[in-house]
Order: structure tokens, then C-alpha cells, then sequence
């Protein structure tokens, strides 16, 4: 078994007192090739000296399993090694083996090695479905090309009920798109196919009609080239929708209104704008075929001085929000019989109908240029839960029609009135500030009512803390409006200590072609914005509401400058751009005066425009600051 001493030396480096070691390096055990069981007995011609290999062969009379003693040249005997259990298979030439203290790592075998897509098989079909659910479609369209198992994910009935091909339409081929709709259209209920033109051709809208049975809103908005047959059939197949839009549908006409009334009784969103090919009584066929009915858009649409249709109207009392924008035929008359009928009985004392109030809450009348006062009035005391009124364009409204309403409608919070030049300050100042629905009032637009002043926005302005946007461009207000304005906005929000904390924007002023507003007004805003208020020692106090404000386009760079350095809770430098544009606005309006002086005026304007422009338009930024200065110095001295 010791076919040489250097194997023994490397396997047991014990050696017996006195004694030294004659190798010095260690050899290989895994790889030494020995040869045939060498004799070790003294005086036999197969002995081996130390540090030398023999090539003798094994004596026959050599006992297996007993070994001689190896000796270290000098006749002391080395410690002998036990071995146990050698069988005869030990003699025959082989590898050595390693010692049994040698722990040898064999490799994983690749079938126990769990593979992760087994893991995702593992899970649920429910599970998986739930994953794809946060995809949205484009990218559940590529994931269907990964495997067929994805793909028969990808395209399950649960993850296509609703189908907004509008944002997506443009990014996929035409033919793709109508295989979304044809493979998943028995679950599509909710379909949006605005502007989508590529599936308006006859064998794609087929396959629409063929694959959707049970929509519950459908919008075909822009689809201009839409057949009329294939709408129709449409219509007829899907008994339960609630919501249809057709706006600007040339495919539209009272033919289709008719197919609607009689199909669709569950229907309560009806949208037919800008629809040519009809008039006020296919409306009015809708109206009356479908109970449920509670939402009618028909901007621009004609016929709607039909007393007939008014009837409708007002008998069905179901509507809660009426859009006829554009209506150029609506009359006075027409609009007092939705209201209150063609004969009510008249309350003696008060002069009112006495009917049942309407229901709407929401009532678009803008641009319907016949409407006077005698037909506006009848809203007054017969829309208690008005929540929006639109009026823009009305020209001949003054104040007497609108002066009712206001007083019976404690829930209005949107009220638009653009372009009524007949309006004066005592409509806003004696009526709107102390109106029911002054606290609630969210949206006023007074825009190009020329005689509109701070005489009648300033109590408006006082009362009604609960504005969140003002349009009055194009107005004769002025700066104390917008101090009013700051000094709500201050009173009614909360300032907080958390220095970081980002404030939003709670009120937005529409204030441009005001000649009356100068940049005075404009840092007055500017400043309540970036206020920080020291209450004591350390301790400061931040805004958590601003105002926006969209003034003269000369001006409006510096206000978004300021407002972006608000936003990120920047109000030294917001503090700082604010004070060299009121110095640079001030050096310009000085510059101006003729008079003593008049150089060292135009010199301090040339050098407030340098700073105003070194802090515009470098915002912080080193490289932004040397460029700006150096423009407005070239363009100071050219």
C-alpha cells in the first residue's frame, strides 16, 4: 500500500521524536498513478530507498494486507499506518484515494434544480389573472406574444371588460385592433372608440357588431365614416346600454334616435353633439322611450324652438343635466315650457307657477343667442338643486334674469356668465355676495363683462371663500381685488412649521387685458405666496395654499418663475426674484419720466434689468447667470 514515502508523508506528517522530515513539498493524492505493490522487506532487490520509486514487481510470497515497516534511512522505523477493510482490488494498479477527512462536493444535478417557471405554473389561474389585471392593453398585447399560454392569458374575458382603445389606437395596426375587439368582445362592457378612424371600414365595424352583445357604455365619438346600417345593428344587439356617445356622427339621424327609444330602456347618458343629420325630435323620441333617462348633450343641435319637444321635456322631469349649447333655435318660449309647462296655475301671491320643481343640476344654455330675460327668468325658483349654469354668449341677459335664480339655488357652485356686457356691479355686490350659495360657490367667470369693477367683485371676493378660480380678463377691476384675493386665501388656509411640506395651488386668477391692474397688484400675490412668518425664536410658519395667476404675457414668465420656486418650498428665492422685479419695474417707470435726472434713472433701470435678468433667467444655476447678464449688457449697450 505505500508506494512511495512521499504519498505517506503527505497523508500523515507525524513523525516519531528525533526524527526530520525528508520532503519537503507535499504531493497530489487524487492524481499519483501507482504501479504494482512494491516489496518493503530489508535486503530484497524490490526495496525502495527513500526519495526514489521502484519499478520491481510484487513477491508471490508477500502476504496481502501486511506491510513492512518503512524506516527513515538511518534504521529508526517511521509509525506504521492502520489500514482496514483492504481488499484484493487494492493491489491492482489505480488512483490513489482521497483520506476520509476530504470531503468532496459533488454538482447539483440539473433535474433537482427547481426551475422558476414551474413556480409560476404553480400559482392559481385566478392569481395569474390578477397579475396581467395591472398591465395595461398595449402591453397585454405584447405579453401575448411570450407563449400561448400567455397569449390565452393575455386575452381572458376578465381583463377586457373595459376597452379604452383611444389611447392606444394610433401605436397598433388596424387589422390587430379589430382582432382585440373580435377576440374579446362577448366580455368588453365599457368601449371607448374615440377618434379610432382605421375601424370606421365596413369589415371592421362588422366584426364590432358580430363580437360586442353586451355593451353597457359605448362611446363612438369622431368615428365620422361609421355605416349607418352597422350602428344601427349595433344599437339593436346590446339591450343594456346606459351610456352611448355619438357626438359629431355623421351616421346619426332621427331614424337612429328612434332605434335608441325602442331598444334601450335602460339607457341614462345620451350624447348626440354636433350631430348634422338630426334634429330636436329625435331628442325628443329618446326622452320618451327611455324612463331612465337622466343625462341629454345636444350642443348645436336644431329644432329646439318645437314646442312639442318642450312638452316632452318638462312632462318626463327625469333629466338632470341638460347641455343645448349652440342651440341657436331655442326660444323664450320653448325654454319656459321645459320649466313650467305651457298653462300652470300662477300663485296669487308670489306670481310663480305652481308645478313641481325640476330636477336638474347641471343646465348649459351658452351661445343660444334668442334667449332674453322674459324666457331666463322662468329658471328662478323652479331648479332648486342647481349645481352649474352656464350663460356665456347670452348678449341680451341683464340683471333681472339672473337675480331669481341666485336667490333659489343654495347648491350653485359653478356659474359662468362670459361676454354679458348688460351685467352690472349690483348683480355681484347686492345679490351673488349674499346669495344662498355664496359659501359654496367654487367658479365664477365674468370674463368680457366691460363693466364689471371692484365695486362688484370685491364683495364677491369677501363672501365666497370657497372660490377655487375667478376668470375676469378682460374687466375693469383692479389691484384691490387681488389684495381681497390674498387676504382670503391667507385667512382660510392653514400655514404649517414642516418646512418641506409643498403647497398647492387652491385659487387661479384669470386677470389678463385688465388696464386697470398694474405690476403692483401682480408682487402683491407674489409676495403672500412666498410669506414665511417668524412666530418665535427659530420657529416659522409656511404657506400651504397659493394663488395662480394668468396675467400679461410681458409679466407671466416672471410669475411662473415664481410660482415653480414656490412649489418646491424655494422661498428665499421666490423672496428674491420677487424684489428685483419689483426693482427692475419700478427703475423702468422712473426711466420713463422726463425731467432732472433723467440719466441716473435710465441707468438704474439698465442695472435692475441686468439683475432681474441674471435671477429670471438663470434660476440658481451659475452658467444660466453669466449668459443672461451678458445678453441684457449687449442689448443695454446696442
Amino acid at each position: 500500500m505505500y508506494s512511495n514515502s512521499n504519498s505517506y508523508l503527505g497523508a500523515n506528517n507525524s513523525l516519531r521524536p528525533g526524527s526530520q522530515q525528508q520532503y519537503g513539498t507535499r504531493s497530489n493524492l487524487s492524481c499519483v498513478s501507482l504501479g504494482p505493490a512494491a516489496s518493503f522487506a530489508p535486503g530484497s532487490s524490490g526495496s525502495l530507498t527513500p526519495g526514489s520509486y521502484s519499478s520491481g514487481h510484487t513477491s508471490p510470497s508477500t502476504t496481502p494486507g501486511v506491510e513492512s515497516l518503512p524506516s527513515n534511512g538511518d534504521g529508526v522505523l517511521l509509525a506504521p499506518r492502520k489500514t482496514a477493510n483492504v481488499s484484493s482490488t487494492a493491489l491492482v494498479p489505480t488512483t490513489a484515494c482521497l483520506p476520509a477527512d476530504v470531503t468532496v462536493l459533488r454538482p447539483r444535478s440539473r433535474t433537482s434544480r427547481k426551475c422558476l417557471y414551474d413556480l409560476w405554473l404553480a400559482l392559481p389561474e385566478e392569481v395569474r389573472i390578477h397579475v396581467f389585471a395591472y398591465l395595461e392593453p398595449k402591453e397585454l398585447v405584447r405579453a401575448s406574444r411570450v407563449s400561448k399560454q400567455f397569449h390565452k392569458l393575455c386575452f381572458d374575458g376578465q381583463l377586457w371588460t373595459s376597452v379604452d382603445a383611444s389611447e392606444f389606437y394610433s401605436q397598433i395596426p388596424a387589422e390587430s385592433l379589430a382582432n382585440i375587439i373580435s377576440s374579446t368582445g362577448p366580455f368588453i362592457k365599457n368601449l371607448n372608440l374615440r377618434g379610432c378612424l382605421q375601424i370606421e371600414h365596413y369589415k371592421r365595424a362588422e366584426v364590432l357588431v358580430a363580437a360586442c352583445k353586451n355593451l353597457v357604455s359605448a362611446s363612438l365619438e369622431g368615428c365620422r365614416n361609421f355605416q349607418r346600417a352597422t350602428l344601427h345593428d349595433l344599437i339593436r344587439s346590446n339591450n343594456g346600454l346606459s351610456v352611448l356617445n355619438l357626438t359629431s356622427m355623421t351616421a346619426v339621424t332621427n331614424s337612429t334616435c328612434k332605434i335608441i327609444s325602442q331598444h334601450c330602456p335602460r339607457l341614462e347618458t345620451f350624447n348626440v353633439s354636433w350631430c348634422k343629420h338630426m334634429d330636436a325630435k329625435g331628442i325628443k323620441m329618446v326622452v320618451l322611450g327611455c324612463p331612465k333617462l337622466r343625462d341629454v348633450r345636444a350642443s348645436e343641435i336644431k329644432g329646439f324652438d318645437s314646442i312639442e319637444v318642450a312638452k316632452a321635456i318638462y312632462e318626463t322631469n327625469n333629466l338632470q343635466r341638460l347641455v343645448l349649447s349652440g342651440c341657436s333655435d331655442l326660444s323664450d318660449d320653448a325654454l319656459k315650457i321645459m320649466m313650467h309647462g305651457a298653462r300652470p296655475k300662477i300663485d296669487i301671491l308670489t306670481d310663480r307657477p305652481i308645478v313641481p320643481p325640476r330636477k336638474l343640476r347641471h343646465l348649459d344654455l351658452s351661445r343660444c343667442s334668442q334667449l332674453t330675460d322674459r324666457g331666463v327668468k322662468a329658471l328662478g325658483h323652479l331648479v332648486p338643486e342647481l349645481e352649474g349654469l352656464q350663460l356665456n354668449g347670452c348678449r341680451e341677459l341683464t340683471d333681472t334674469a339672473l337675480e331669481p335664480i341666485i336667490a333659489s339655488t343654495p347648491r350653485l357652485t359653478h356659474l359662468e356668465l362670459e361676454e354679458l356686457s348688460e351685467l352690472t356691479d349690483t348683480l355681484f355686490s347686492k345679490h351673488l355676495a349674499k346669495a344662498p350659495c355664496a359659501t359654496k360657490l367654487k367658479h365664477l367667470s365674468v370674463s368680457s363683462c366691460e363693466v364689471i369693477s371692484n365695486d362688484g367683485l370685491l364683495p364677491v371676493i369677501q363672501n365666497c371663500v370657497s372660490l377655487q378660480s375667478v376668470d375676469m380678463d378682460n374687466t375693469r377691476i383692479g389691484d384691490l381685488v387681488l389684495t381681497e384675493a390674498a387676504a382670503m386665501v391667507r385667512s382660510r388656509a392653514a400655514r404649517t412649521s414642516v418646512r418641506g411640506r409643498r403647497p398647492h395651488v387652491g385659487l387661479k386668477l384669470m386677470i389678463y387685458d385688465c388696464n386697470l391692474i398694474t405690476w403692483t397688484g401682480i408682487r402683491e400675490i407674489l409676495s403672500r405666496n412666498a410669506e414665511v412668518c417668524h412666530i418665535s425664536g427659530d420657529q416659522s410658519t409656511y404657506p400651504t395654499e397659493v394663488i395662480g395667476l394668468k396675467c400679461y404675457f410681458g409679466w407671466q414668465q416672471t410669475v411662473e418663475q415664481h410660482m415653480l420656486r414656490v412649489l418646491r418650498c424655494d422661498f428665499a428665492s421666490a423672496s428674491k426674484l420677487e424684489r428685483k422685479w419689483a426693482d427692475y419695474m419700478q427703475a423702468v417707470e422712473e426711466a420713463g419720466v422726463v425731467g432732472a435726472g433723467i440719466r441716473r434713472r435710465r441707468r438704474r433701470a439698465r442695472e435692475a434689468q441686468l439683475l432681474h435678468a441674471e435671477e429670471e433667467e438663470g434660476d440658481g444655476v451659475g452658467f444660466g447667470r453669466r449668459r443672461a447678464r451678458s445678453l441684457a449688457a449687449s442689448c443695454a449697450v446696442m
